[in-house]
């Protein structure tokens, strides 16, 4: 069937991850029910403008989000471009679809002194205890290297090399990045690896560097558990989650002074203007320094009413 030949496609060839590859799977089969095309007798040359125009409508009616309706009108699109490409289709359903309006919002992170509480206070409660150990070096390889959930589930433990003081990450499209590890970090990795040969932790051959309770790789739900248990335990408010801290990492390298092309770098963007978005936090927080400290800023009762005029 096609949707299954599109799906091999961006397995194989685009080297998407199975968790992309399953949300472009399960989104593409929505459309066929929504629209009730059965999958095997499905005639991509059929589909029209208006059948999309009317699935989007479709979907915001539902109460999904415009960035999920884009979402998954994206992966639609995909796979006719897919179909377009491979000769399928000559026509273009998609060349006048555009995309819902979203709020711009800022990437949510955690502000510097609180993430010094998070940090320190990871893996101290048991600081013999191995999952303990494993805890705390999750949450801290996703603040000290920004990388995603799906790159830390698929670090081995061969990945590291120069004393520990680097790990080789791989990324979206199996594109390979090699991201520096502080001494921190480094020791702290170096530490959890002996641990788990000298304690024979894991006999059964299984290569990967986070593993579960049972020795398998751990899962990306246990692993999202676990930074979400480490921020509320530090009083982290709002949203808790490993790309909170890809963003808390971004933030904190650019107010700290690094350049925008190698925070670019470290988080494995294609392009600049996916890592631009940092530099809105940057411009919120001068606008509050700005607003405090500024004799006309209006921060606290006006600046002394502006210092008495």
């Amino acid at each position: 069937m096609i949707v299954d030949r599109f799906i091999t496609y961006i397995r194989t060839e685009k080297r998407y991850s199975e968790h992309t590859a399953a949300s472009y799977e399960r989104d593409v089969r929505r459309f066929l029910a929504d629209t009730g095309i059965a999958a095997e007798e499905f005639d991509p040359a059929l589909v029209t403008a208006e059948d999309i125009r009317a699935w989007i409508v479709l979907l915001s009616e539902s109460g999904l989000s415009p960035t999920s309706v884009n979402r998954m009108t994206s992966s639609l699109r995909s796979m006719f471009r897919w179909l377009r490409k491979t000769g399928a289709i000559t026509g273009d359903p998609f060349l006048r679809i555009g995309f819902q309006r979203t709020p711009h919002r800022l990437p949510a992170y955690v502000p510097e002194a609180k993430m010094e509480e998070v940090i320190n206070g990871a893996g101290t409660e048991a600081p013999d205890d191995f999952t303990a150990q494993r805890n705390a070096l999750i949450v801290l390889l996703f603040y000290s290297t920004g990388m995603r959930l799906a790159e830390l589930l698929d670090i081995k433990l061969c990945d590291f090399a120069d004393g520990f003081g680097e790990v080789k990450v791989r990324g979206k499209g199996g594109k390979e990045r090699i991201v520096p590890l502080v001494e921190y970090t480094r020791r702290r990795a170096s530490e959890y690896v002996e641990r788990i040969k000298d304690e024979n932790i894991c006999t059964s051959g299984e290569s990967s560097l986070f593993l579960s309770s049972e020795g398998r790789p751990a899962s990306r739900s246990e692993v999202y558990r676990i930074v979400k248990d480490a921020l509320a335990r530090a009083g982290v408010q709002g949203k808790r989650s490993p790309h909170v801290l890809r963003h808390t990492f971004a933030t904190h390298l650019l107010n700290d002074g690094a350049d925008i092309r190698e925070i670019q770098q470290f988080l494995g963007h294609s392009s600049l203007g996916a890592t631009q978005i940092y530099t809105h936090n940057s411009i919120a927080r001068l606008r509050e320094a700005y607003k405090g400290a500024h004799p006309r800023g209006g921060g606290p009762e006006q600046n002394k009413t502006n210092k008495e005029d």
